[in-house]
């Protein structure tokens, strides 16, 4: 079986170049794409529950930072029912905070677990290297060996840092550097340059990784979305 993965950092909602709401046509686009599972950054809120409404039934929302305007985390999106979800605090610093959104989810008609990460982690090196070390020892602890698991975001991972620990440590792949020998640049959107985020796996093989660069998709946010298609092994 295939799964359809979506990876955005919705940029809290609004689009670049503009001070517009951009979420009705975040909705439209994800709408048409149709994928399994969401993997979305920078929500703020219950703009979650909209961008669910209509297709995806099961989804879960880890609060990050909140402030007098609200809050706002990472979420997922799902077509499939979530049996358990957790957010584990990454916060370095008390103007930063950040989180490890973790949901189990099982396909029909099968007993194995597929576990989802999503994560957005820290602007400052050294703070994502610890924050790493605390994902790589989550997972070691926590994520039986032989379960599948999706680990997608926006890594900030401006110097390529982070493959290393996760495939030497967790046995892990990246969608875009296994099907095209690279990272996907995604931000900033008007003229991506930096390879920020990032569609990681195990115990799946990956059939197709794209960027999202159509101008129907280019004006969301000010970063671009992943998308990657992924097939279960036994």
């Amino acid at each position: 079986m295939n799964i359809h993965i979506l990876c955005f950092n919705i940029h809290k909602g609004v689009g670049w170049g503009t001070r517009k709401s951009t979420l009705n046509l975040i909705h439209q686009q994800i709408s048409i794409l149709h994928p399994d599972i969401i993997f979305l950054q920078e929500v703020r809120g219950l703009q979650f529950e909209f961008l669910a409404s209509g297709l995806w039934p099961h989804f879960s929302y880890g609060k990050n930072a909140v402030s007098p305007k609200g809050h706002h985390g990472n979420a997922l999106l799902s077509k499939f029912p979530i049996h358990s979800s957790e957010n584990i605090d990454l916060t370095m610093r008390r103007y930063e905070r950040r989180g490890l959104l973790h949901s189990v989810i099982t396909l029909p008609e099968q007993n194995k677990n597929i576990h989802l990460l999503c994560v957005h982690l820290g602007l400052l090196k050294k703070d994502r290297r610890k924050q790493l070390d605390k994902i790589v020892s989550f997972i070691q602890q926590k994520i039986p060996e032989k379960e599948p698991l999706v680990f997608a975001g926006d890594f900030n991972d401006w110097s390529s840092y982070a493959t290393k620990p996760l495939m030497k440590k967790a046995g892990l792949q990246e969608a875009f550097l296994t099907t095209h020998g690279r990272y996907a640049r995604t931000y900033p959107a008007w003229a991506p340059i930096l390879k920020l985020d990032r569609i990681y796996f195990r115990g799946f093989q990956i059939i197709q990784a794209r960027r999202l660069i159509k101008k129907s998709w280019r004006f969301l946010s000010d970063h671009i979305a992943l998308e990657a298609i992924l097939a279960q092994t036994e």
